[in-house]
């Protein structure tokens, strides 16, 4: 039967054949590798669970039969089956498609789901809705083999009821999250039919038995019966069954057959079950497969050799140079340890873990134990601890910090990366709230970097402050350059150039704006002075102080929402210290979502581009008249 991938169905690949299914994989597969090779985006992970998704969707009946994945960022082939394929060619880009599972775009999507962990407890508040109102649905829960790396996920299996039936959980299985999974809970989560722990004990019991006289031949060449009792002992089927699921697998994630098969006797068994799918991350694609960790979440690239597209500019990212400059103490400093939960490749400390294995650690997908872990190893004074954290995961761990770090006063560091617009990640990945939660807390330095020095000098100061200290810094380019760094000491800013009567405090990356709009100003004849606070917490007093008394219009210029950010700090600052002479307008971004996209066009939406900044200044100076001669604007 013909098929267009622009409008599928999930009604019509119900009418499709084995063979044609077969054939849409493919046609699939090869879809998400164009677009991603242009776009960029989550792309292993997608080519490893298409026939899965297919089969999923022939034997169950979305939406009736809610679909909820844990991690939405691999419902490449979900999406394309639900009538968006004609839209795929967007995806993560300005107005198009999110890259995770988004209610709003689709009745298929359940949950916006841009964080690992949350699926099986949503699955089972639905089903509990469900069941509430009598219905006879099915419930189908996709998670990732990295969900179990997650304490929420733990809470949940505890909290399966009894009976519930219709509910289905099925166990994406490849071995990997974004990085490789750590932990102990891994080695039970793939069928170990060569488990390395079973076969050293066999081995060892082999070399046992043919030592023993007259009968170790013999004993030796049963062995095989005792390495097929050891295999028993590590099957993930015993862990399942004590939550009250039915364990069913391993399966071929890529049979599409068998899968279908699975699926119907699920379907009609009166019972829970979690299905176990062996996938490879990657799949269809060489260069992706071989290297998953590097392939998960892709810039553009060749697609004919799988080839990275060079950059634009030589210049490094943040993270990049976080990296390169903890690595570079750590082999001067053997007490710096890092932690980060499960983010070593994206926050680019994976030569740190390289070099120093026992001093850089990947505790998963845990966030809350990362933070409380790595205070543990402060605790004592005798190391410099450093947890590398994303700025929305670090949302998961607010009590951790407050409990664990600021209460006891414990001098951890927390590097947050990606705070800031996320671009094509978008709403659930923005690091634009983190400021608020820290602010709050006692104890805390937050420092903000606006370029790749500053970063350094920070990093190169921060253990000597001995206090809980979050260092924030976006995923972008900057600059650095070979200058002599000097020492930052807590709450002392700097102003980048002199003004009069009109002062813009930009915080990190902003103050790069806030030069361009200084340009752009001057020929008005205004000339402004561009503060760059540092240091969120605690603030340079004196330094603002003298800025408040000389200046008549203060604006503040932030990369974070407004209602909790900066410019709210500022504000209370000017109430307390009653400068009733100056103006002060707050410059971010509303308290509201901001969707995916790249991160110029976003913020140009926010009216955070120098045109519109100028644009607001020359505005607010001509209705205040602030200046001795009012402007012709």
């Amino acid at each position: 039967m013909p098929y267009d991938l622009n409008s599928l169905t999930p009604s019509f690949i119900k009418q499709l054949s084995l063979q044609e299914l077969e054939n849409l994989c493919y046609d699939i597969r090869k879809q998400i590798i164009d677009v991603m090779s242009v776009n960029g985006g989550h792309l292993a992970s997608n080519l490893g669970s298409i026939e899965q998704t297919i089969a999923i969707h022939y034997v169950f009946d979305s939406p009736n039969d809610p679909i909820l994945f844990d991690i939405g960022h691999q419902a490449y082939t979900h999406k394309i089956i639900t009538n968006r394929g004609s839209k795929f060619k967007t995806v993560r880009k300005n107005e198009g498609l999110c890259g995770f599972t988004d209610p709003k775009e689709s009745i298929h999507d359940i949950f916006h789901g841009g964080h690992a962990g949350a699926c099986l407890s949503q699955s089972l508040g639905i089903a509990k809705s469900r069941d509430l109102q009598n219905q006879q649905n099915h419930i189908i829960s996709i998670l990732g083999d990295a969900a179990f790396t997650c304490g929420l996920t733990y809470e949940a299996l505890n909290n399966i009821p009894k009976n519930l039936q219709r509910f289905c959980v099925i166990l994406n299985d490849n071995e990997m999250a974004i990085s490789k999974n750590v932990g102990a809970i891994t080695q039970i989560l793939s069928r170990m039919l060569n488990n390395p722990t079973s076969n050293k004990i066999y081995d060892d019991i082999k070399k046992a038995l043919e030592k023993i006289p007259g009968c170790g031949a013999f004993l030796t060449k049963h062995g095989h019966n005792i390495k097929e009792s050891l295999k028993n002992l590590v099957s993930p089927a015993p862990f399942f069954e004590q939550f009250g699921l039915s364990y069913i697998g391993p399966i071929d994630g890529h049979d599409i057959k068998k899968m279908i098969d699975t699926f119907r006797e699920v379907k009609n068994a009166k019972t829970t079950c979690v299905i176990h799918m062996m996938t490879q991350k990657g799949r269809g694609m060489k260069t992706a497969l071989s290297n998953p960790t590097a392939y998960h979440g892709v810039i553009p690239f060749d697609k004919l050799t799988g080839k990275f597209h060079p950059k634009k500019t030589k210049n490094q990212t943040f993270p990049k140079i976080f990296g390169k400059q903890i690595l570079e103490m750590a082999k001067e400093d053997q007490s710096i340890v890092a932690v980060t939960p499960a983010m070593p490749k994206g926050s680019c400390i994976e030569e740190f873990m390289e070099a120093y294995p026992s001093r850089c650690i990947d505790v998963g997908i845990a966030e809350g134990h990362s933070i409380t872990y790595a205070a543990g190893i402060a605790k004592d004074g005798n190391q410099k601890v450093v947890c590398v954290i994303y700025s929305t995961f670090l949302q998961r761990a607010l009590d951790n910090v407050f409990h664990d770090v600021c209460l006891q006063e414990i001098p951890l560091v927390m590097a947050i990366d990606r705070g800031g617009i996320a671009g094509g990640d978008g709403a659930s990945l923005n690091g634009i709230y983190d400021i608020g939660f820290l602010n709050a807390m006692p104890n805390m330095i937050i420092a903000q970097p606006r370029n790749g020095n500053v970063l350094k000098e920070i990093m190169q100061s921060v253990f000597a402050w001995k206090k809980p200290t979050a260092i924030r810094y976006p995923n972008i380019t900057t600059s650095e350059n070979n200058l002599p760094s000097r020492k930052r000491s807590p709450g002392c800013a700097e102003i980048l150039s002199y003004g009069k009567d009109i002062a813009l405090i930009a915080l990190g990356v902003m103050c790069e704006v806030a030069q361009d709009v200084k340009m752009k100003l001057e020929a008005y004849g205004i000339n402004i002075t561009i503060i760059d606070p540092v240091f969120v917490k605690p603030l340079d007093e004196t330094l603002f102080s003298s800025i408040f008394a000389t200046h008549k219009l203060i604006f503040t210029l932030e990369e974070h929402v407004l209602s909790s950010g900066f410019g709210s700090i500022i504000n209370s600052f000017v109430l307390q210290n009653n400068f009733q002479s100056c103006h002060v307008v707050n410059l971010g971004i509303p308290d509201d979502f901001v969707p995916h996209g790249s991160r110029n066009s976003l913020l140009d939406k926010l009216d955070l581009n120098a045109e519109k900044i100028a644009d607001c200044i020359l505005e607010k100076v001509h209705t205040l008249e602030i200046l001795e001669n009012p402007l012709q604007v």
